[in-house]
């Protein structure tokens, strides 16, 4: 795969959202490989951890929302444990998830919902639509 680099996809806005989502600086990781070397999903996974960090940091993201290994990462945090450099793969990997969920969604406004509504449906499933699906 060829991947070219611009400075359009190295500011691009999903870049920032993973880079907001996971609270993790994204240029930390210099791609030793101890992630992909822990990680016990890697049989399933069709790329390396290290490989969509890459992507994401190169502001490759279309690529690695493709990716399945995403969808595979168990969040064990075994790939934080052994990085020299605390970066939390799993909570990008779950930005990243996020961001496919997230794809044509309607978000939810509250002005939007009727009085009714406010006084019928549960409050804590109104707190779960506004966290899920609120910009």
């Amino acid at each position: 795969m060829r991947i070219q680099l611009s400075r359009q996809a190295l500011l691009s806005e999903l870049r920032a959202q993973v880079k907001d989502l996971s609270e993790q600086n994204l240029l930390a990781c210099y791609q030793c490989g101890k992630c992909s070397a822990g990680c016990p999903s890697i049989e399933a996974m069709d790329v390396m951890p290290s490989q969509i960090i890459r992507w994401v940091q190169l502001g490759q993201i279309e690529t690695a929302l493709k990716s399945k290994t995403i969808w595979l990462c168990a969040s064990c945090q075994t790939c934080k444990v052994r990085c020299p450099r605390s970066v939390d793969l799993a909570r990008i990997m779950e930005a990243l998830r996020q961001l496919v969920l997230r794809e044509n969604v309607n978000y939810v406004h509250p002005n939007m919902i009727s009085s009714e509504d406010l006084e019928e449906l549960p409050q804590i499933a109104l707190i779960a639509n506004f966290r899920k699906f609120t910009p």
